[in-house]
């Protein structure tokens, strides 16, 4: 499902024009990065949470140069659902 799909879907069950729902979709999602990229987590009850996780400093290796590399700590995103998402997919007919 892509994000024209998501949009599509919610102005068929809300009623509401499809350009208004993008919007709302597209703010969201930049809500989301922003808040993130500031080193805020954003919590949605219910549904999941969008959190930074630290990488640790850790030493690489290149094989074809044959010579070490350092990775510096830094951060990435990581979602992690809640136990309402989770136990609704475990229930779920279709997937299994």
């Amino acid at each position: 499902m892509t994000k024209a799909d998501v949009i599509n879907e919610i102005a068929d069950k809300t009623g509401i024009d499809k350009a208004d729902v993008q919007a709302s979709v597209e703010a969201f999602f930049s809500v989301v990065k922003n808040n993130m990229a500031n080193g805020e987590n954003v919590y949605v009850r219910g549904f999941g949470s969008f959190v930074n996780k630290k990488r640790a400093r850790k030493i690489a290796r290149n094989i074809s140069k044959n010579t070490a590399i350092i990775i510096d700590e830094h951060f990435i995103p990581s979602f992690k659902p809640s136990k309402l998402f989770v136990e609704k997919i475990k229930r779920s007919n279709k997937i299994k």
